[in-house]
């Protein structure tokens, strides 16, 4: 039973103490802690009775009692505490000392105007807490009085001197800072405390004192608060007045704050009216947060990425989970994903994707397809086949053909990510349907491209059963750029054809596109037919390269995550299929909205060619990139590092080239020599 009443009552606090770093904040050492029960980070306050005099302990009791009964954002939050005979003990949220802040992001390159106006902003608004709502004099700030979490948002603390305005009822005073630590008589206002100021003269000069040690680093002496150093110049004539002489001149926090955030004011920015509407954020109507989730994405990239991670993010999730915001919050939520871990990004963003895709909101699914290059890293294969696929289908079968068409395209993403049953059975069920059925003739077009891309994720079975059909399907279709589409299709996928199926099946196929209406389908089938021809002349000549020949058509399906042949076939960019949507006006009689006009075919046009229908995308056939370009002209691969925009140049100047040795050819062929060796040839 004495053992009970003799233990320590340390060990049984809820909270370990970490070795490692400690700092000195007045008259409290802090430390890094942690909740035993699950981790939690915190920070925790240490006073040693025995190592201070009778005034100290008397100011950390008197801290100790405050911390608990005042709470506002913008002051270090009270998480619990332990009193015993030899120490106290206060936890409170994680933080670092401005001063230990400033100095590491100095390291970096500096704390930028952005973080230091909402820092003073929440400072200045806790101060105005502790004068115009408690009536309380805080009497000690400073920047040893400023903490930073991890959100970097600044927290007033340092509380030991805390008095009320008209003095304590029970008679106790409590001992000036001066009086404990002599160095800090620099900060006193140089007026005397019973002049007839105002209670928060005090106050707003030491909030001078701390603005200056900000921009400027330790304050020397107090003659130096005359030399403005650093201070921004829309800050200067708000600072000169906290620390004028005068002071009832002084302004009350809460004037002081109103004059800084005027506009042009240091306090004016979007930065800080972001963190302000996020605070009331609970309290806006819908509409406003729409609109300001849409504005949010705008100024991400100059916020400061603690902000983003630890403030901005939380909010977005809640908003989605709670508010329903809806697709609004994925253009912002994928920019904080951004500054994330990989392991924080699984574990924040990950399951709300996933929840996402079982909306039912068409404009959330639309907007995750088109963004799906964003995360598509970071889920795994389990997650893909049972979460997110299933639902992904329903866009093959939606009414909307942009959701269709934005189902195919994102298929070039989740194919190496499938399993056998939802790639081969499931997906090509889809894709034959699409490519047969559908009303949309780009959507057809771009299912023929998306299975040319993906065709060596197949396995080898389904790879037989499925190409030569669906190439050959498309070849057939009224549209002329699915037709173009199966030709390169074949050409795409040539190395998984036997020569047996090259002569019985494709080149009958592609034989018959040499009288189609449309040029630019019989100049990609000339092109194949010439290709598939000179494999069969190989064979011919030297049967013993048949094996070469043929030795992907057995291959097994590619694993993901493996480069491929076909990398740029077929697409201006590796996120997009088609061109960009295509809004038909009425009366335009098929003429693009941006007014160039549909794609010009060169050779005769039936009625079996039918237009771009509105509201869709379309391939021009002629920025499919010809697959066979690639083996005139190596150098597209052999300079993988060069921009589009080089390889396009250095593509123009090689057609220029042939062009030009064609026309002199030409040219060389007029000649009765040159025509009686070509009749002898």
């Amino acid at each position: 039973m004495w053992s009970f009443f003799a233990r320590d009552p340390v060990k049984d606090f809820a909270y370990e103490i970490l070795p490692d770093t400690q700092e000195k904040s007045g008259i409290w050492t802090l430390h890094r802690g942690k909740r035993k029960t699950n981790g939690e980070p915190v920070s925790v306050f240490v006073y040693e009775v025995a190592q201070g005099t009778e005034q100290q302990t008397q100011l950390a009791k008197a801290a100790f009692k405050r911390m608990k009964t005042l709470r506002h954002p913008n002051i270090l939050a009270y998480v619990d505490g332990l009193e015993t005979e030899k120490s106290l003990y206060l936890v409170t949220e994680q933080v670092t000392p401005l001063a230990v802040h400033l100095k590491a992001q100095a390291e970096k390159g500096g704390a930028g105007d952005l973080e230091v106006s909402w820092g003073l902003h929440q400072i200045v608004k806790a101060l105005s807490f502790l004068v115009n709502d408690c009536h309380l004099l805080h009497n000690n700030l400073g920047i040893w009085a400023v903490f930073v979490d991890r959100a970097g948002e600044w927290k007033l603390g340092g509380l030991d001197h805390v008095v009320p305005e008209q003095g304590d009822p029970s008679g106790i005073s409590l001992p000036a800072p001066k009086a404990v630590y002599p160095d800090m008589e620099k900060y006193d206002p140089p007026e005397s405390s019973s002049s007839g100021a105002e209670k928060w003269a005090g106050d707003v000069w030491r909030l001078g004192c701390l603005i200056w040690e900000v921009f400027n680093g330790p304050l020397p002496r107090t003659s130096s608060l005359r030399s403005l150093g650093k201070i921004p110049k829309t800050l200067v004539p708000h600072y000169c007045e906290l620390v004028g002489a005068n002071p009832r001149a002084r302004p009350n926090p809460a004037r002081f704050l109103q004059n800084c955030r005027a506009p042009g004011g240091f306090l004016s920015s979007s930065f800080v009216e972001s963190n302000l509407f996020l605070e009331e954020i609970q309290i806006k109507e819908p509409a406003e947060k729409q609109q300001f989730f849409q504005d949010l994405s705008d100024n991400l990239d100059s916020f400061p990425e603690d902000f983003c991670k630890h403030k901005v993010l939380p909010q977005l999730l809640t908003a989605f989970e709670f508010g329903n915001a809806g697709a609004v919050v994925l253009t912002p939520l994928f920019k904080v994903g951004k500054f994330l871990s990989a392991e924080e990004y699984q574990q924040k963003i990950i399951p709300v994707i996933v929840k996402m895709f079982s909306s039912t909101d068409r404009a959330m699914r639309i907007r995750l397809l088109q963004q799906m290059e964003q995360f598509i890293q970071y889920l795994n294969e389990a997650a893909v086949n049972s979460q997110i696929f299933p639902h992904v289908v329903h866009g093959f079968t939606d009414t909307n053909p942009a959701i269709r068409e934005q189902t195919v395209k994102s298929m070039l993403l989740l194919a190496p990510k499938l399993n056998e049953t939802n790639l081969n059975q499931e997906l090509m069920r889809h894709f034959a349907r699409l490519q047969a059925r559908d009303e949309q003739g780009p959507i057809r077009c771009n299912t023929t491209v998306c299975l040319g891309k993906i065709a060596s994720y197949l396995n080898t079975g389904t790879r037989q059963r499925v190409l030569i059909s669906a190439f050959s399907r498309a070849s057939k279709d009224p549209f002329p750029a699915s037709r173009s589409a199966g030709v390169l299709g074949f050409a795409a996928t040539h190395n998984y054809y036997s020569v047996t199926e090259i002569a019985a099946r494709i080149l009958p196929t592609l034989c018959a596109l040499a009288v189609d209406p449309d040029k630019s389908v019989r100049d990609q089938a000339f092109k194949a037919i010439k290709s598939f021809l000179s494999k069969l002349e190989i064979v011919s000549e030297d049967p013993t390269k048949l094996a070469d020949i043929e030795k992907d058509v057995a291959s097994s399906a590619q694993p993901a995550g493996s480069s491929s042949s076909w990398a740029g076939w077929a697409v201006t960019g590796m996120s997009s299929i088609t061109s960009k949507l295509i809004r038909n006006a009425p009366g335009t009689d098929g003429a693009l909205a941006d007014g160039s006009g549909p794609p010009s075919n060169s050779g005769s046009t039936t009625a079996t060619n039918e237009a771009p229908p509105p509201g869709t995308g379309y391939i021009n056939p002629s920025l499919v990139l010809d697959p066979f370009a690639l083996q005139k002209s190596p150098s597209f691969l052999d300079h993988p590092g060069l921009s589009k925009a080089e390889l396009n140049k250095k593509k123009r100047e090689e057609r220029r080239k042939e062009l030009e040795a064609k026309r002199a050819e030409r040219k060389a062929a007029k000649g009765p020599l040159k025509l009686g060796a070509r009749k002898l040839d």
